[in-house]
């Protein structure tokens, strides 16, 4: 040990960063207050997006799902970043370990500036900055509202940080989960004027720039929100880069934002959009493709050896589609991206 609060060295592999982990805090937790940019999506133990392997050193997991981390998986010497606890000095294997471009992690008020129905059960609100801030994020990543009894909310910017040059704010879809402190609260209480706290930018959700490989964009409800904001990113970067977008609902209204979606087509000459609906109705009148949006994926490509996917949406559409894509088709698992929306109850499901 070098202190009374710093406890053990993390090194993290093939990056060679590294940073200490102060008594009793979680691997995640001290890479975030370093600026050390790991994978991770609910740091709850929850998704699995944080999994990487250990290659030196011991560890005490702390609670966290089965369906992020199996029995076998921690056999094999893996480990959630979010749960783990380091019990000595630690190297990690972790591919996708940022470079120093991360942003700080802080705390501020914002500001609800509207709030408008996109669906009967999709909020869309804008929260504005303080005046003269200057909030920096990648598209994809979210913030966390700070409630009163000390419970967070996760929800990720809908709009790309160019955004903010012309209209500083956050744009959030937010789904209703009836019984839910804070849905309930937005769909009945929450006007214009209020103030909240939020913190961020969390989240290692974001488009690898660095690569040209053809883009699969998959989205299931408001899990379009950071989708969104990575199409706004694409076309702002004037990329070249073809991306098709699958975005699956329920029925044809859970796709709350598909004209915004066509108007987009019509200015990106690169991106393609497939509508998936699932549980249609006949006065729907729904004439589009059917069925469960990654199982459209798999029907549409034999083969995504050479492309990235980047998912967003209930966990049970994130498992599926990573597992479907990389056993069926090929798809590399580093280049299979995701952010799975949990609700609290996904999160004490176990």
């Amino acid at each position: 040990m070098s202190g009374t609060d710093t406890a053990f060295h993390v090194t993290v592999q093939p990056s060679g960063r590294s940073f200490d982990v102060q008594q009793d805090e979680t691997i995640l937790a001290a890479a975030i207050r370093q600026h050390v940019g790991m994978p991770y999506g609910c740091k709850d133990g929850a998704c699995g997006s944080c999994k990487c392997r250990k290659l030196e050193g011991t560890v005490q997991m702390r609670h966290h799902l089965r369906g992020a981390l199996s029995e076998a998986e921690e056999a094999e010497g893996l480990i959630l970043a979010c749960s783990a606890v380091p019990l000595s000095d630690v190297v990690l294997q972790s591919e996708q370990v940022t470079n120093v471009d991360s942003f700080a992690v802080r705390k501020f008020p914002v500001r609800v500036g509207s709030l408008a129905r996109a669906a009967d059960d999709v909020m869309l609100a804008r929260m504005l900055l303080p005046a003269g801030s200057n909030f920096g994020y990648f598209a994809g990543q979210y913030v966390e509202f700070l409630l009163r009894d000390g419970s967070r909310r996760a929800y990720s910017m809908a709009n790309a940080p160019h955004t903010q040059a012309a209209a500083p704010g956050l744009e959030l879809h937010i789904r209703h989960t009836p019984g839910g402190l804070f849905t309930d609260h937005v769909f009945s209480a929450m006007k214009e004027k209020d103030i909240l706290r939020v913190e961020g930018p969390f989240g290692s959700f974001r488009l690898d720039e660095t690569s040209g490989a053809p883009i699969v964009l998959l989205a299931s409800g408001t899990g379009f929100a950071p989708i969104k904001a990575l199409i706004e990113h694409l076309q702002y970067l004037g990329t070249d880069r073809s991306a098709v977008l699958y975005w699956g609902g329920r029925r044809p209204r859970d796709l709350y934002m598909d004209a915004w979606v066509r108007e987009r087509l019509a200015e990106m000459p690169t991106l393609r959009y497939v509508p998936v609906v699932s549980d249609a109705l006949p006065e729907d009148g729904w004439q589009g493709r059917t069925g469960f949006v990654h199982q459209a994926v798999l029907h549409d490509f034999p083969d995504l050896s050479t492309h990235q996917v980047y998912a967003c949406g209930s966990p049970v559409v994130i498992d599926a589609a990573r597992a479907s894509f990389t056993a069926e088709r090929r798809l590399p698992a580093q280049a299979f991206h995701a952010d799975a929306f949990l609700t609290e109850a996904d999160k004490h499901a176990e």
